[in-house]
Order: C-alpha cells, then sequence, then structure tokens
C-alpha cells in the first residue's frame, strides 16, 4: 500500500462567539484568497471556545479545511484545521482520544501548537490516548517521543498487517465523548501548511459513540500500555503480545483472542442516519468504517455505502481523491464498475485525482476512463513551495464525493481495494443539500482552478517527484 502522506495550509480565526459554526449558516460561494509572498509564521492558539458552550451546542456538522501556502486554494468561509484543532482540544474535560495513521512535527510549524494543546490538556487532568500504526512509526517518530515526556499521556501502536493485511489509515480524533473530528489530515505537520486537506468537525455524541467504539476495539488490539508506550527506533521492534495476526504467520490462538475482543463490541447502525437542523437546513448523517471483517457492525461498513449513492445519482458524480486505482494485484471493478453505470445512464461523472496518479500503473487507467462518454478526469497540481522541495508535500490529499449536489462521502479512504478491504479506514455519509452544495463548491473551485488540468488519454506522463 502506498504511503499516504499530508499537510497544509493558511489559516483563518475560528468563530469567537461561537464554538460551533451550524453549516446552513454559510451557503455562500467561497471565494479565493490571493497567496501570499512567503510562508506565514506558525499559527498561535485558536481561539478557545468555553466549554460549556460546547457542552450545551446543538448537534451540527462543519467542512474543516488544510491549504497549501503560495497557492490561492484557501476558503474564507471554511475554517482552518490547525485553528479548530486547537480549539477543540482546548474544550475538552474528560478524554481526549486520537487515532492517526501517523505523527511528524517540526519545530516552528502550526502543529507545535496542536502539540502543545495536547500536552496541556493532560496537565489539567484530561485523560489522552494516541494510537497509531506502527508501520509508520519507524520513520515518524519525533512527536511520540515528545508525547512520552507527558505520563499522562497513553501512547499504543496498532499492527493492522496483522490483523487484515493493510494499515491503521483512519485520521479522527473525539473529545469527551461529545465531539469528533474526522478527515484527510494526518496528525503531520505539512498537512497543515502544504497539503490541501479536507475534513469535518462533528458534534454528535451518536457519531463520537459509534467512532469511539471503533478506538476502543483497536485500542484494545494494540496491546499494553507498557507493550507500547513508547514507539520502537526500527520497524523490527516486537509488537504487542495480544496484536493477533491475520495476515502474518500467528499462533491460531492469537487470532481468536483478536475475535473475542471484537466480539465484545456491539455497535449498533439502528440509531443512523441521525437527523441534524430542520427545515431546508435538516441533514441526515451515517458514520461509515473499514475494514468489513474487522467493525463492531458490519453493517456500517463503508463501501456498500459508497457504491450506492454512486448508483443512486441521477445527473452528476463528482469525486476527489489523493489516488484512484482500480488495478494491482487483480482488478478490482467495484467502484468503477458504479461509476460505469452512472455514465452509461447518462450522469456525468467527474473525478479529480492528485498528480502522484501520474505514476505507471495507474495513469493508464484514468486514461482509458477519459475517452468515455460522460467521464472527466482532471490530474491536480500543487506547485512547490518557495522555499524547496518538501517530502511527501505540495499535494492535493482530500477524499470526497458529492452526488446530484444532495447527497455527499467524507472520508480517509483514497480509492483503491485495499483502504476498504485490509485498512482501517473512517468517513461520514451526509443526506441534505444544505451539505453537499457547499461540498460540491469547494469540488468545483479546485476543478476550475488553474492547478487542474484534463488526463490526456495519449500522453506519456512524468511522475512527480513525492519522497526523498
Amino acid at each position: 500500500m502506498k504511503t499516504d502522506r499530508a499537510t497544509s495550509v493558511v489559516w483563518h480565526a475560528l468563530m469567537a462567539s461561537s464554538a460551533w459554526l451550524f453549516l446552513a449558516s454559510a451557503l455562500q460561494a467561497p471565494a479565493q484568497a490571493p497567496p501570499p509572498t512567503q510562508s506565514p509564521p506558525p499559527a498561535q492558539a485558536a481561539t478557545q471556545a468555553p466549554a460549556a458552550a460546547a457542552q450545551g451546542a446543538p448537534d451540527s456538522i462543519e467542512l474543516v479545511e488544510s491549504a497549501p501556502i503560495e497557492t490561492t486554494l484557501d476558503h474564507p468561509d471554511i475554517p482552518n484545521a490547525s485553528d479548530v484543532w486547537v480549539a477543540m482540544i482546548d474544550g475538552a474535560q474528560k478524554t481526549l482520544d486520537f487515532a492517526e495513521f501517523y505523527a511528524s512535527g517540526q519545530a516552528g510549524s502550526r502543529l507545535d501548537a496542536v502539540e502543545a494543546a495536547v500536552e496541556k490538556a493532560a496537565a489539567r487532568g484530561v485523560h489522552v490516548r494516541f494510537l497509531c500504526e506502527e508501520k509508520m512509526s519507524a520513520t515518524n517518530h519525533d512527536v511520540h517521543d515528545r508525547f512520552a515526556k507527558t505520563p499522562a499521556i497513553e501512547q499504543r501502536l496498532i499492527t493492522m498487517k496483522k490483523l487484515a493485511g493493510g494499515v491503521q489509515h483512519a485520521k479522527y480524533f473525539l473529545v469527551d465523548g461529545r465531539e469528533c473530528f474526522i478527515g484527510s489530515q494526518n496528525f503531520d505537520w505539512r498537512s497543515l501548511e502544504h497539503i490541501q486537506e479536507l475534513g469535518l468537525r462533528i458534534h454528535s455524541s451518536a457519531v463520537t459513540g459509534a467512532l469511539q467504539e471503533v478506538f476502543e476495539l483497536d485500542w484494545s488490539l494494540a496491546g499494553e500500555q507498557s507493550a507500547a508506550s513508547k514507539p520502537p527506533a526500527s520497524d523490527k521492534a516486537a509488537v504487542p503480545a495480544d496484536a493477533p495476526a491475520h495476515a502474518e504467520a500467528a499462533a491460531p490462538s492469537a487470532a481468536g483472542n483478536a475475535r473475542d475482543k471484537l466480539d465484545k463490541f456491539h455497535t449498533s447502525t439502528a440509531k443512523f442516519p441521525e437527523q441534524l437542523g430542520s427545515g431546508d437546513a435538516v441533514l441526515q448523517i451515517t458514520p461509515v468504517f473499514s475494514p468489513k471483517e474487522w467493525l463492531p457492525d458490519p453493517n456500517a461498513w463503508d463501501l456498500p455505502r459508497l457504491i450506492e449513492l454512486v448508483d443512486g445519482a441521477k445527473s452528476s458524480v463528482r469525486v476527489q481523491l489523493l489516488t484512484y486505482k482500480m488495478s494491482g494485484r487483480d482488478y478490482w471493478s467495484e467502484l468503477e464498475s458504479a461509476l460505469r453505470r452512472a455514465a452509461n445512464r447518462g450522469v456525468s461523472v467527474q473525478l479529480l485525482v492528485a498528480d502522484w496518479c501520474k505514476r505507471k500503473g495507474t495513469i493508464e487507467g484514468l486514461q482509458s476512463l477519459e475517452v468515455l462518454p460522460n467521464f472527466e478526469i482532471k490530474l491536480i497540481t500543487i506547485p512547490p513551495w518557495s522555499g524547496g522541495f518538501i517530502p511527501y508535500a505540495r499535494v492535493a490529499h482530500a477524499k470526497y464525493m458529492v452526488v446530484d449536489g444532495t447527497r455527499a462521502w467524507i472520508g480517509t479512504s483514497n480509492w483503491e481495494r485495499d483502504y476498504f478491504y485490509e485498512s482501517r479506514n473512517v468517513g461520514l455519509v451526509v443526506d441534505g443539500a444544505a451539505f453537499a452544495q457547499k461540498l460540491d463548491r469547494f469540488f468545483k473551485d479546485n476543478w476550475s482552478s488553474t492547478y487542474a488540468a484534463l488526463v490526456d488519454p495519449c500522453a506519456m506522463y512524468e511522475p512527480p517527484k513525492i519522497g526523498d
């Protein structure tokens, strides 16, 4: 599975008078800000929403972005992740639970304020737990090392490969069982300054509770705190004894123990969809997850929900992803077949993917779609930073879909088979024009920007430099 990295953005002030911006109140078209001439200074602590106000806030969802500096991709009406994260963490009174693909910091970056907020939360008595994918810890351990200096911050690593064959790729955190954040943003300084990202602040105890069940399962599978409180210095470090193996050789009892843990969790999808708002602003939201075999409730699997959204499309399907790839060890057709069915019945299908898709083995599939009726495929390229090359950055990393301007999905999965069958990912399905139309405008801004260009079916593409 490809390493999925992230970063981004110029930030705006979070609303000082309220902890929440209810989505339906901000439907005006986003404007584009001019690019800064140089990298701005590290973000200061965000405007803090009083905890009491957050506790009493009505259930709602709010788009949260990260925009690469020195671009025109920033939206003044969408708050920035660095500000929102700090505000949410500062509002925590009892618990903070983080599930991340990896954690990577840099002195003087916007992530500094986020890390400091986590440390302050632990210092005031908030119970903090930080879960990451073990595979990524060998090369990304500075944040773990920093948090290890605060004993009140518990850390664990999960080896998802031994459970399902993939990685813990989800990016979300939970606050006091009442609100949560999910999105494409990794816990990475680059995700807040040099990558385009999109996420959601969700004020809903029901959605937060569903995510909490998945977190508790993964935290339990990751093993005891004493086995993984400090990430290893190499990728050959020991795995917690009670982290079972499926993809690799393991004692049958280990796999059995893992299934025993899974059986203890019984999240029900019966409480969803949850209705938010009223009148023209009413929304229905449903959390979705992967992989199917490691869910407290298999009915919450995200793949069938995405296919159902596409199959229900009447006029348009708009998708933005980091990567889209149906080929691999075997051709995987489930999502692409749904898109082809939509195009065959006259639905306009627009797919916007990052220039990382210029790589051999990926671009060919996109070129084959571009020639089909009712398909348009564009590559979005973020220009290099004036300060020099940054590995695993300067890329569009958001993951979402809008159908007919009335239904939507936003999550952490790229559209490749292993994200749905082998790796842990999370997302939210939203029914309601108040949300979908704003997300649609976000897509159109990217689609019509100078950074996006149609895929040429006949071109020989040279992939961009990605890593070191």
